[in-house]
């Protein structure tokens, strides 16, 4: 590390130097530049004057080897060089310091030279004659001026970089060694400077993060642990649910098949094997449900559906169960669009009223709503039945969990409705709510989100509890 800090800082020690002595020739360069040419349009006026008084015989007299003096008729015509013979010379009259003289009265413009190691400055002034007096002067290119001063600049480099790489030495050093001293075990105490805070602070946040994700291993190592034990659980109550009908089962075909029930046992019996068949056939019916929802229904693809249409199907298939209970079985609403599916919706309504009108008191009802609000629509089962204990309400969305297990049974209920329920609420990304009152009946209201206010896709299965 300490290689490492020492290059980086000599690197930049060398950097700042080149480009400050490279940004300090090029304003240097300019600003002579900008003297001499300032120079020269002053040496142009005052030659200028020379030639108004004296005329052709003024620029023969005139020694000046540093300026190239060119004297311009009002066509262009050159009517004196001091380096070239005039008739020899090109007109001059596109030359932009000799337009710029002749429109303006005055003129400057610079040229590179055709080997690019030097340039050149002209200056031209308008004579009241309507003539044309120009001066130049050859200036020699940045290029240049910076080879010229190589050795010199060579000789500065060199000491620059051996001051520099003495401090850079000493100064990764200095860095390096409060590292060296760190205890990473207790990073926050005993830094040695505050520009080693960031880091100490980094290594302890991180120290926390790898804590946290240690107590996160071990939480979802207990979240495995207690799914296990969940999994055990269902296993285990799967297998006494159907171990119950089929005991009964056998034990009245036992009888039928031995002769030991009479002629008149016989219709009876063989009512309560319907009956517990029936219950065996539903059970597994909820089971593979409930297994299907838990795989997240992944075939199943949302479509366009009338949640009060659904409603009205499940409601017309409960009417024959809620007759017998003298339960009254009413829906209102209106046409509430959705994007859904279809079967799920329809055992959302069903297992609902199902539960409805079995936990409930004969002369009782069962109000099915379903409205469209401005932004969700609402299904609402209300009903006039036993009510559910407040330290229960939490549970009874759970598998197999029953608040009467004797009355479920005897109404033939497999534990899993309302389990089957909150799994296809959750797949259809709604919310349930709960209020229940024991003695005065409960209401369940389920909440769906409209159309385009959320992505209608169904829930992946690692989203379901």
């Amino acid at each position: 590390m300490t290689k490492r800090i020492f290059r980086t800082i000599l690197l930049v020690a060398a950097g700042v130097f080149a480009a400050s002595a490279l940004l300090f020739l090029s304003v240097l360069y300019d600003y002579f530049s900008a003297l001499q040419q300032n120079q020269l349009r002053i040496q142009t006026d005052l030659a200028a004057r020379g030639v108004e008084t004296g005329g052709l015989e003024y620029l023969n007299g005139l020694e000046a080897e540093q300026y190239r003096v060119t004297w311009i008729d009002a066509g262009g015509g050159v009517l004196y060089d001091s380096r070239s013979s005039a008739g020899e010379m090109e007109n001059h009259l596109a030359r932009e310091e000799v337009r710029e003289a002749l429109e303006q009265g005055q003129g400057a413009s610079v040229r590179a030279s055709a080997t690019l190691t030097e340039k050149y400055l002209y200056s031209a002034r308008l004579l009241p004659d309507g003539t044309v007096l120009r001066l130049s002067v050859a200036q020699s290119s940045l290029l240049v001026l910076t080879l010229g001063m190589a050795q010199p600049a060579a000789a500065i480099g060199l000491i620059a970089l051996v001051l520099s790489s003495v401090l850079a030495l000493r100064l990764a050093k200095s860095i390096v060694r409060p590292l060296n001293r760190l205890d990473l075990d207790r990073p926050m105490e005993g830094w040695g400077y505050e520009e080693l805070s960031p880091l100490l602070r980094r290594i302890n946040s991180q120290q926390r993060q790898l804590k946290a994700q240690k107590d996160a291993l071990e939480e979802k190592q207990q979240e495995l642990e207690r799914a296990e034990q969940i999994r055990r659980e269902f296993t285990a109550n799967v297998s006494h649910e159907l171990k119950t009908p089929l005991h009964a089962i056998s034990g009245y075909a036992e009888l039928l098949h031995t002769g030991m029930a009479g002629p008149e046992n016989a219709a009876p019996f063989a009512g309560k094997i319907y009956t517990e068949a029936q219950r065996l056939v539903r059970l597994v019916e909820d089971i593979i449900s409930l297994s299907h929802l838990d795989g997240g229904a992944q075939e199943l693809r949302p479509e366009a559906v009338d949640l009060y249409e659904v409603a009205a199907q499940a409601v017309g298939s409960l009417h024959q169960a809620a007759e017998p209970a003298h339960v009254a079985l009413t829906l209102t609403g209106g046409p509430a669009p959705l994007q859904g599916v279809p079967q799920l919706l329809h055992s959302v309504v069903y297992n609902l009223c199902d539960n409805a009108i079995k936990y409930n008191r004969a002369g009782g009802s069962v109000a099915v709503d379903v409205e469209q609000k401005e932004d969700r629509i609402l299904l609402t089962v209300s009903d006039t039945g036993i009510g559910i204990p407040l330290d229960q309400q939490e549970r009874i969305f759970e598998r197999f969990y029953r608040v009467d297990k004797s009355r479920s049974k005897a109404a033939g209920g497999t534990g899993l409705g309302l389990s089957i329920v909150k799994h296809a609420v959750m797949i259809h990304h709604g919310e349930l709510r709960l209020h229940s009152v024991p003695g005065q009946g409960t209401q369940v209201t389920v909440e769906f989100p409209l159309p385009g206010k959320e992505d209608p896709g169904l829930v992946q299965p690692d989203r379901l509890g």
